[in-house]
């Protein structure tokens, strides 16, 4: 799987051990952006796709994009400087757990690792993308917490089951505002949560939506195509 290509950038993704997938384009598209969102980090970039989707959706806004696995690294940064926000993207190479910046962020994405204990890939990167040995839940809120300003926010998506774990853990630092599940069709169960978190106590309960991708294979919800239409060829 060479190249995919959204309506305003290509993303190239040969060496990166995890494709471009509708985790991170759900992530990249559903995530709240305020006006003053200024300084954005993507923990564990991969190929760069959320970043360009970030850059695409806040002009003027800086994002740096963080992975520890070189291969990755260099195809990011070859996907930001095709693109036409180039200028405004950063990559990084180094471990979330590790980094440090000048400054704080005032979002923070990431479509981290989450398999706990299953048995890991021969392939040394696609392990460091899909398990947690490489960051841990723990560790990605510690660098959150390290990382995010005062007023910052923190989105994440990840399958349900870890996504209610992390929740838990997640109550040490940060405050859930709110949050989206997804299901593949309408019969199908909850796949994955899309949660925003905030170092503020919302003032109001979180806020919680359903969204289903498809009625029927390449038949796709209304919702579906308006919170991607941006990006996908297809809508």
């Amino acid at each position: 799987m060479g190249s995919f290509r959204f309506k305003e950038f290509t993303i190239e993704q040969e060496h990166s051990p995890m494709k471009v997938g509708t985790d991170g384009v759900l992530l990249g598209a559903w995530v709240p952006l305020r006006k003053e969102d200024r300084r954005l980090l993507d923990l564990g970039t991969g190929t760069g796709v959320i970043a360009l989707m970030l850059a695409q959706r806040q002009a003027d806004a800086r994002i740096t994009a963080l992975d520890i696995d070189p291969s990755c690294v260099r195809e990011a940064r070859e996907n930001a400087d095709r693109s036409l926000w180039g200028d405004r993207v950063e990559v990084v190479e180094a471990a979330a757990q590790e980094f440090l910046s000048s400054e704080p962020f005032d979002l923070i994405v990431s479509n981290p690792p989450f398999f706990e204990n299953s048995l890991t890939s021969p392939d040394r990167g696609r392990t460091l993308a899909r398990h947690t040995a490489s960051l841990s839940f723990e560790e990605l809120l510690g660098a959150v917490d390290r990382l995010l300003a005062p007023e910052g926010r923190f989105a994440v998506v990840l399958p349900v089951e870890e996504a209610q774990r992390f929740r838990r853990l997640a109550t040490a630092h940060l405050w859930l505002e709110q949050w989206l599940d997804v299901r593949t069709t309408p019969r199908r169960p909850v796949k994955r949560s899309l949660m925003l978190f905030s170092r503020r106590q919302p003032a109001e309960s979180p806020k919680s939506e359903e969204l289903v991708i498809q009625t029927a294979p390449e038949e796709f919800t209304p919702e579906y195509r308006a919170l991607t239409r941006d990006f996908y060829l297809k809508f």
